[in-house]
């Protein structure tokens, strides 16, 4: 029965979001109007949904246009037992599928799930690893040497998620998991029955079984935890939310831990920290409201990107949120990755080292999509005129601190420099328009006539090579225009 394949619900919605509004492929739902007869191309495309972070979909009876032609009983068995005949003796590693009939348009769809290999690369057996291919722009390409280099590493090392946090009965995992909450926030029907919900559970990887017996994972724990202290090693996990009177720590006005799983208990802990916060008034339909100081989806960024990026394995310290008169301090355990620099933030490449844990709160709708966050949290302050995000990478934390309204006069040098660099970052890569001396002065709140306080720190961050002309020959400062040095 449907309620048996939690996979169904994932492979509608990647086929409707392919076919709509213009048709096309996804890297994780290749169509077929009906199976190959070349067994060669379907062993590649199989290989590369099956190196695919969450695996991939066949969805069999839509023409190369998008349009659907629909399967006939017959056309369903062959191509289920060759596509189990090829994943069998053609792939290295074999790999495991499964499939649906499904009714849409009245129009009978066939979806083939390829599930993801736990050993990767996977490639055309018979030949070496360089024979092992990827899906990338909807298409089925090979790997390339680094791609594969990458793969091998992944495999080699457990992820973390995945490794089991406690072995519990079938009725633990009702009192242990909030997975009432942790649906919901998934957009997933309910279940009939307790043994439909551990098998989603399962096919979401909080839980697994082996040799019939139960364990809920360290990515069930983290996520969707009634009370992470329940499980052994995890007393540390809880956010911390520390509000203080006054600039510095000597004395805490109200302290608060939240030890529901990261996922599940994400809203809670927002509305708490903004409910603490400093506030303003604003006037909004003729009425007088007080709002917090800090763009809410600033504080929401920067919170999941911190509980994101955290390293688990790193103890004895717990996500902190504190709270200063003058500032938010956001910490969490764990320095940047040795890839990414905090002055690069902006425009890094999308890296997580919890790349499960990562995935399933984009799911749920708690972060954005990958390297989005940071940019919209940034372009919010600038919004609200607040100075730049300070970012401190210490060699076993990461900080970000969001400040009070500051004018030009009151703030540092440093801070009218991270300021000139953020709003230079957000212009190229966020707006597509590159900062001048104006844009500039409307963010640092000038006059017009102050434009030569703008160019002050405009040469300053220039001699530091954190920003450049766009036209390196033109000699008018007048129409100049800046980004980023790197760019």
């Amino acid at each position: 029965m449907e309620r048996h394949k939690p996979w169904i619900e994932t492979a509608r919605k990647y086929l409707a979001t392919s076919l709509n509004p213009v048709p096309h492929e996804l890297n994780e739902m290749d169509w077929k109007e009906a199976l190959s007869a070349d067994n060669a191309r379907t062993a590649e495309h199989l290989s590369a949904l099956a190196n695919q972070q969450g695996g991939g979909f066949f969805s069999f009876g839509i023409d190369s246009g998008g349009r659907m032609r629909g399967v006939v009983a017959d056309q369903v068995h062959l191509i289920v037992e060759k596509l189990a005949n090829i994943s069998r003796n053609a792939i290295e590693p074999p790999l495991r599928i499964d499939h649906y009939v499904d009714k849409m348009e009245d129009k009978e769809i066939l979806f083939v799930y390829v599930l993801e290999s736990s050993q990767k690369p996977v490639h055309l057996r018979g030949k070496g690893i360089e024979f092992s291919y990827i899906r990338s722009g909807g298409q089925t390409r090979k790997m390339s040497k680094q791609e594969i280099a990458n793969a091998v590493l992944s495999t080699q090392q457990f992820r973390y998620e995945e490794l089991e946090a406690q072995p519990c009965k079938e009725s633990d995992i009702f009192k242990l998991l909030d997975h009432e909450k942790f649906f919901q926030l998934l957009n997933a029907p309910g279940e009939n029955s307790q043994e439909a919900v551990i098998e989603r559970l399962i096919n979401e990887k909080l839980v697994y079984r082996h040799n019939g017996t139960l364990s809920i994972t360290n990515l069930g724990a983290i996520v969707a935890a009634r009370d992470m202290n329940s499980f052994l090693g995890k007393e540390r996990f809880s956010v911390r939310v520390v509000k203080y009177r006054g600039v510095s720590k000597i004395e805490a006005q109200t302290e608060k831990e939240f030890s529901r799983g990261y996922g599940v208990g994400f809203q809670e802990l927002i509305h708490y920290i903004l409910s603490q916060l400093p506030t303003s008034e604003v006037i909004k339909d003729a009425l007088r409201k007080n709002v917090p100081l800090y763009p809410e989806i600033t504080v929401r960024e920067l919170v999941a990107n911190a509980l994101i990026h955290r390293d688990f394995l790193m103890k004895g310290m717990n996500p902190m949120i504190e709270i200063f008169s003058d500032r938010m301090e956001i910490s969490n355990p764990g320095a940047l990755l040795p890839s990414v620099k905090v002055e690069r933030l902006i425009d890094a490449a999308p890296e997580s080292r919890n790349e499960l844990f990562a995935a399933l709160m984009r799911r749920m709708g708690i972060c954005e999509e990958r390297g989005s966050g940071i940019d919209k949290a940034l372009f919010a302050v600038e919004v609200f005129g607040l100075p730049p995000v300070k970012f401190v990478n210490g060699p076993n934390a990461f900080k970000a601190i969001l400040y009070n309204p500051k004018s030009f006069k009151q703030m540092s040098q440093e801070e009218r420099l991270n300021a000139c660099l953020q709003h230079c970052c957000i212009r190229y890569y966020v707006a597509s328009d590159p900062m001048t001396n104006a844009s500039f002065r409307k963010r640092l709140g000038l006059k017009d006539s102050q434009y030569t306080l703008a160019w002050k720190v405009i040469d300053s961050a220039i001699e530091r090579k954190w920003i450049k002309p766009r036209d390196l020959n033109s000699k008018s400062r007048k129409y100049a225009s800046y980004i980023p040095h790197w760019a």
